[in-house]
This record gives C-alpha cells, structure tokens and sequence, in this order.
C-alpha cells in the first residue's frame, strides 16, 4: 500500500467507530492521486466534522504527504447508500414539480 494511502487509512480509521468498513481506492491519473473513501454511514459525521473542518483538515495533511513525494493527492469522500444528503436531494424533477404546481 502506498503511503498516502497508509496515512489515510490509519487517520480516518483512528477517528471512526466502525473501522472495518472503511474502504480506500487509490487511483493515478494525469491530473495526480485520487483518494476514494467510504466509511459507514454512521461515520460520515466524524469524518467530515463541524463545519467540514475534519474532512479540510485531512485533505491538507494528504496534500503533505503528497508534496513529501511529488504527487498532488485529492480526497473525494463518497456518500453512502441512503445517506442523509440523498434525502435532502429534490426527489422530483422540474417538469413534475410544475405538473403538481397546475400552471
């Protein structure tokens, strides 16, 4: 495992209570590292913290780590499945919206 990936693992690991689901995808492209992260649901609070001021923080700890080895290091933190910002999401288009409107 690479060492931004071992950082990631063991920080996000460290700050949640279900340490088993936490998944990492390290991916190369032209435009640098990209570090996918799923966590439990129950997680997500803990990882993007108040303010998302956990998530910033971790993201420039790995832009560090990736400095240290040339390479420009993202984090993307996936939602999981049924998670609280696909109930925020507008269930209903806009064409329907207006059809419920009458106008």
């Amino acid at each position: 495992m690479e060492q931004d990936a071992q950082f990631l693992e063991y920080v996000v690991k460290a700050l949640v209570d279900n340490p088993n689901d936490v998944k990492i995808k390290r991916t190369v492209d032209e435009m640098g590292v990209l570090m996918s992260l799923d966590v439990n649901s129950a997680d997500m609070g803990k990882i993007i913290g108040r303010e998302g001021n956990t998530a910033k923080a971790i993201r420039t700890l790995l832009r560090v780590v990736g400095m240290k080895n040339n390479a420009r290091v993202n984090l993307k933190i996936n939602e999981p499945e049924g998670g609280m910002r696909s109930e925020l999401k507008a269930s209903k288009t806009v064409d329907e919206a207006m059809e419920d409107l009458k106008i």
